[in-house]
C-alpha cells in the first residue's frame, strides 16, 4: 500500500540568511535560521500543498539536526528515512540578499552527515510505501550517496513509482568552483556531465535551468542540451526560464523553446532567488502526482515560485494549498507579495505549526494579585511559579492540548523550565490593570524585546475596553494592540488578544461582539482570543460570528475563569463548548488560590500546595471534556 506520495533524497541543512538587504553578507549583523537544501525545502514545500512527504537523508547527532528533524515534523513531513550521524555534524549554509542579482552563499559541507548516505540507509519497505523518488543533482557527485540515491531508484522502479530528478547543479558542491563561489549557477565540466548522463536514462521527470540542462546535455545551446538529454532519457523534461515561466517537453525536442507545454505565469517583483526552484518543484510535483495536465501542473509550479522569489527564507516562504487557491482566485493585487497584507495574513494563518484543536490551560500569569497576598515576596513567587508548573505538567503527563500562561518577571525561571515540555505557553505583556493599556517595561518603546522570546510563546495581552469609552481612550488602547499586533508578526509569534469590558460597565449580547468588530476595523488579526465567560447563547454567538466574519482562519477562543467557583464555571464551560470556535479554557485562581494563601504564609508544604492544584486543574480539564463531549452529542 502506498503511504507516502514523494520521498525526496539528498540534502539535509540549516540556513542562516542574512537578515539585513542590500549589504554584503561580510556586513552582516544577524541571521534568520531555516531548514535547508533542496530535497529538504521540497519535501516541507510539497507537504505545505497537501501531499504526504517524506525526507531520505542524514542529519548530525547535535542541536541542528534536531532542529531539522524537529522542523520536518512540524510541517507533517515523514522523517522515518532521517537518519541520525554521529560522526559527522549538520550542513550549513550562510547566505544574504545583495540586491535582485546577487545572493552570496557559503556552503559549510565538508564532509557533513547528509553526504554520507549511504545504500543501508536506503530501506526497500519504505521506498516501497511511496508513490515517487525525487532525487537531487548533489549527491550523485560523491560515490557513497551516489550508490545510495541510485539503489532507492532501483527499489523504486521495482515497486512502481515514479522517479524524478532535480538536477540542483552547484559548480561547488561538484569540486567545479571553490568555496567562495556557491553563489555560481554554471561551470562547464565533461567529467560532471558524463557522471549525470549515467543516470538520465532512470527518471520519468527530469528538472532544470537552462544551465542545468547545459551541463546535464554537455552544451551551452540549451535545445541542443536538451536534445543531448532527451537521446539518453524518455523523461518529462521541464526547462525553467526565469522570468519567462517554465516549458515541459514531453517527446522530441522542437527548434524554439517557444514550442513546448507551458503554464499560467505570474508577473511578481524579484526579492530573492534562493529556494525558488524548490517551490518551483514543490508545484510541479503536486501537480505531476495529482495527475494534472503539464499547463496545470506549470501553473502550480510557477505560482509556488512567484511566492518564493517574494519573500525572505525559502521553505517559510512556500505557500499552502489554501493559500495558492486564495492566490489564484484573487489575482495579484501588487507585485511585492510579502506587502501584500491579506495574502500574508492567509500565509501566516495557513502555515502556523501545532495542532491546537484543544487547550485546556493553567493561568499563573498573575502578577498583581499574587503580589497582594500575605507572605508574598519577589523570591517566594518565583518558587510558587515552580510549584504551579509543577502542578501542570502532572496533570499533562505528556499528552497533547495541554497549557500554561506565565509571566516573565515573577516567573522568569518557571518559563525557562517550560522548553520541550510540550506545553502551549502565553506569556502576558500588559502592565497589571493599566488602563489605557501599558506595555511591561521590558518590552521596550519599540517592543523589540519580543526578539528574545522563543518562537514557540504565544504574546498574550489582557486590555479593558468597553463600546463606551470616548474617542480618546479608544485611541490610545487600540494604537498600542496595533503595534503590538505589528511586532509579534515581525517576530514570527502568534497574539493572543483578552478584552474584558465587564470590570467597566454594563455589558450585554452585543458588547464584546462590537469590540472585536472594532479591533478588526483597525487590521489587527489575533491569532488567538481570550473572552469572558458569557450568560447566553446569544453572546457567544455574536463574538463568534464577528471573529469568523473577519478572520476564518482564526486558531480560536478560549474562555477566562474570572476566579469563578468550580460550578460557576462548569456551568460556563457547558455554554462556551457548544461553541467550535472555543478550544479550551484559561483558568487560574480557581486552580491556586487556595494554595497560594496558605503557601504564601508557610501553612501549606510544597507537596500538599502541587496535590492541591494538580487535583483542581484535573477536575477542570474534565469537567470541559465532558462539556464538549456533551456538546456534540447534542448539536
Amino acid at each position: 500500500m502506498k503511504t507516502l506520495d514523494v520521498i525526496t533524497m539528498g540534502r539535509a541543512g540549516v540556513d542562516f540568511y542574512g537578515t539585513q538587504i542590500g549589504g554584503r553578507l561580510e556586513d552582516m549583523g544577524s541571521f534568520d535560521k531555516y531548514i535547508g537544501g533542496s530535497p529538504t525545502n521540497m519535501a516541507c514545500g510539497t507537504a505545505r500543498l497537501g501531499l504526504k512527504s517524506a525526507l531520505l537523508s542524514r542529519v548530525g547527532d547535535e542541536h541542528m539536526g534536531r532542529f531539522i528533524r524537529e522542523e520536518l515534523i512540524r510541517h507533517g513531513v515523514n522523517v522515518d528515512g532521517v537518519r541520525t550521524d554521529p560522526d559527522r555534524l549538520t550542513a550549513l549554509v550562510i547566505l544574504g540578499i545583495r540586491d535582485q542579482e546577487q545572493f552570496p552563499l557559503i556552503f559549510y559541507r565538508e564532509n557533513c552527515a547528509d553526504m554520507a548516505l549511504c545504500e543501508d540507509d536506503v530501506d526497500e519497505g519504505f521506498i516501497a510505501s511511496a508513490r515517487s523518488v525525487v532525487a537531487t543533482g548533489t549527491h550523485l557527485s560523491h560515490a557513497t550517496p551516489r550508490a545510495a540515491l541510485l539503489k532507492a531508484l532501483k527499489l523504486a522502479k521495482k515497486h512502481g513509482a515514479k522517479t524524478a530528478l532535480d538536477i540542483d547543479y552547484r559548480p561547488n558542491l561538484w569540486g567545479v568552483l571553490g568555496h567562495g563561489e556557491g553563489e555560481s549557477r554554471f561551470a562547464e565540466s565533461a567529467e560532471v556531465t558524463a557522471s549525470l548522463q549515467e543516470t538520465l536514462g532512470q527518471f520519468d521527470l527530469i528538472v532544470g535551468t537552462e544551465e542545468e540542462f547545459h551541463i546535464a546535455g554537455g552544451s551551452t545551446d540549451t535545445i541542443e542540451a536538451l536534445r543531448a538529454v532527451r537521446a539518453i532519457s524518455g523523461a518529462t523534461l521541464v526547462c525553467k526560464r526565469g522570468p519567462m515561466g517554465a516549458t515541459a517537453f514531453e517527446g522530441p525536442i522542437p527548434d524554439s523553446l517557444d514550442d513546448g507545454q507551458t503554464g499560467q505565469g505570474f508577473p511578481i517583483e524579484v526579492f530573492n532567488v534562493l529556494g525558488a526552484g524548490d517551490g518551483f518543484m514543490s508545484g510541479l510535483l503536486k501537480g505531476w502526482l495529482d495527475g494534472e495536465d503539464w499547463p496545470t501542473a506549470l501553473k502550480y509550479a510557477n505560482a509556488c515560485g512567484a511566492f518564493a522569489v517574494s519573500r525572505h527564507g525559502c521553505t517559510p516562504a512556500y505557500p499552502s494549498w489554501e493559500e495558492l487557491q486564495f492566490f489564484f482566485e484573487r489575482g495579484i493585487k501588487r507585485p511585492d507579495l510579502r506587502n501584500d497584507a491579506e495574502l500574508e495574513q492567509v500565509h501566516w494563518a495557513t502555515n502556523r505549526h501545532g495542532d491546537w484543536s484543544s487547550v485546556r490551560t493553567f493561568a499563573f500569569d498573575h502578577r498583581l494579585q499574587l503580589e497582594e497576598m500575605d507572605g508574598y515576596s519577589f523570591e517566594k513567587g518565583g518558587a510558587f511559579k515552580d510549584l504551579c508548573l509543577e502542578a501542570a505538567l502532572r496533570v499533562q503527563n505528556g499528552q497533547p492540548g495541554y497549557g500554561i500562561l506565565c509571566d516573565n518577571r515573577i516567573g522568569r525561571s518557571t518559563l525557562f523550565k517550560t522548553a520541550g515540555t510540550g506545553l502551549w505557553v502565553g506569556r502576558p505583556v500588559e502592565w497589571p490593570g493599566s488602563r489605557p493599556l501599558k506595555l511591561e517595561p521590558e518590552l521596550g518603546a519599540d517592543i523589540g524585546g519580543l526578539a528574545q522570546w522563543p518562537r514557540d510563546h504565544v504574546v498574550k495581552c489582557l486590555c479593558f475596553p468597553h463600546p463606551d469609552d470616548d474617542d480618546a481612550m479608544w485611541d490610545a488602547q487600540i494604537q498600542t494592540i496595533r503595534r503590538l499586533f505589528a511586532a509579534c508578526r515581525r517576530h514570527h509569534l502568534e497574539f493572543l488578544l483578552e478584552i474584558i469590558p465587564s470590570k467597566l460597565g454594563v455589558v450585554d449580547d452585543e458588547t464584546n461582539a462590537t469590540l472585536i468588530q472594532r479591533v478588526y476595523d483597525a487590521g489587527i488579526f489575533p491569532d488567538w482570543w481570550k473572552l469572558e465567560p458569557f450568560k447566553t447563547e446569544a453572546a457567544w454567538a455574536n463574538a463568534v460570528q464577528a471573529i469568523e466574519l473577519n478572520d476564518p482562519r482564526t486558531r480560536g477562543i478560549v474562555v477566562l475563569g474570572l476566579d469563578a467557583p468550580e460550578d460557576e464555571l462548569a456551568a460556563s464551560f457547558a455554554l462556551a463548548a457548544t461553541q467550535p470556535l472555543v478550544k479550551g479554557f484559561a483558568v487560574g485562581r480557581t486552580i491556586f488560590g487556595d494554595a497560594a494563601r496558605a503557601w504564601l504564609k508557610g501553612e501549606m508544604t510544597d507537596a500538599a500546595a502541587v496535590d492541591q492544584m494538580a487535583t483542581r486543574y484535573t477536575r477542570l480539564c474534565e469537567i470541559w471534556d465532558k462539556a464538549r463531549i456533551d456538546a456534540r452529542l447534542n448539536a
